[in-house]
């Protein structure tokens, strides 16, 4: 299937633009091949996830910078920058870590998935209700995401890793998601808005920098973002209600290009591979203790230590029946999804997801 909505010749250029603009950059490139094996050091550039969030500044860099030396005896020396602070684009990341400019970095699914929807499935809206249910998910969809990028992308799968939850901040009461007809809300990806409008709502993609002054505006009545994150930018302090209910869970991957992965040493790839799971693994414990945190904050509750107290409200959604959800996701979420996925997308999730989840899609 193609990889871009564009034309193959404007894709290619466009990135090939992209990738000369970057060659600058610190994240231009890796050691060649050929020195990585004769030098005693291998020097890795690597790309991280988004800037002064926890799983950058307390998980990935000093993984990269400190445990990675350590693992390898210091035969790998790696830096790393997170992706938004480098000129780099998310939704043109796995292309470029594809074209070898970026040659291992993490990618946000769902910035990805503009081009391509399966990549996102692991973390389709109010699929997850919570963090069992998103392992659950990640777990039935591994194998198939590993093969997808391999073959599309020709990139290896190294580490899937999640964000806490998105959730609702809205400025007037609202009783939940099913409240939100007739509401201006601000959503960061294609799933999130097609939700927000099979609910009545009225979706407005900003950047996660502009959702405070937004908000504030009157530009937007509602916003879709992380709890933690939200309360870091101030949005508890123009927002009063806010929901728990996990909308998306902002799940990225950690990559690297074929090429580059394979230039490494046995022995190398062996050890980041194991420091890569548990790096995994320390990002979602993360994950879990900062979803309760971020409404302890957000409401001003004992447990805040991470953020600002704040007065919101917690909204108890009324939908506590699973089978509210369910509906929800045979309505709306599956049937845009595979809108924009295709046929094929729909008998793989049928294949992979469907008999554990029991979410059928129906092809178009």
């Amino acid at each position: 299937m193609p990889l871009s909505r564009m034309s193959p010749l404007r894709a290619a250029a466009r990135l090939l633009c992209a990738a000369a603009s970057l060659l600058g950059l610190v994240l231009a490139g890796a050691a060649p091949a050929a020195r990585a094996e004769e030098a005693p050091v291998i020097r890795l550039k690597v790309a991280g996830g988004l800037a002064d969030l926890t799983q950058y500044v307390l998980h990935e860099e000093p993984f990269w910078t400190r445990r990675v030396p350590e693992l390898t005896g210091g035969r790998v020396r790696a830096e790393i920058a997170p992706f938004d602070r480098s000129g780099i684009r998310a939704q043109e990341a796995l292309q470029l870590v594809r074209l070898g400019v970026i040659p291992f970095g993490s990618v946000l699914l769902g910035m990805a998935a503009g081009d391509d929807p399966e990549l996102n499935a692991i973390d389709l809206p109010i699929l997850n209700s919570d963090i069992a249910a998103l392992r659950r998910t990640v777990e039935l969809w591994r194998p198939r995401l590993k093969s997808l990028l391999r073959e599309r992308y020709e990139v290896e799968l190294l580490a899937i890793y999640t964000y806490p939850p998105q959730v609702m901040f809205c400025r007037q009461p609202f009783s939940g998601l099913t409240d939100l007809a007739g509401r201006r809300v601000r959503t960061s990806s294609v799933g999130q808005a097609e939700l927000v409008s099979g609910l009545g709502g009225i979706p407005i993609m900003i950047p996660f920098a502009s959702i405070t002054s937004s908000v504030r505006d009157g530009v937007v009545d509602c916003a879709i973002t992380g709890a933690l994150s939200g309360n870091a930018i101030g949005l508890h302090e123009v927002t009063s209600y806010i929901s728990p209910l996990p909308i998306n869970w902002g799940v990225s991957v950690f990559v690297a290009n074929q090429a580059a992965w394979s230039a490494l040493p046995e022995a190398i790839r062996d050890a980041l591979r194991k420091g890569l799971q548990e790096l995994e693994a320390e990002i979602w414990q993360a994950a879990d203790r900062e979803t309760e945190e971020g409404l302890a904050c957000n409401a001003g509750l004992p447990g805040c230590a991470a953020g600002r107290p704040g007065r919101m409200i917690v909204v108890e959604e009324r939908w506590q029946d699973e089978a509210r959800r369910l509906q929800l996701m045979r309505a709306i979420v599956l049937p845009s999804w595979v809108r924009r996925c295709g046929t094929d997308c729909a008998e793989a999730w049928n294949r992979v997801a469907a008999p554990a989840l029991g979410l059928w899609a129906k092809g178009e």
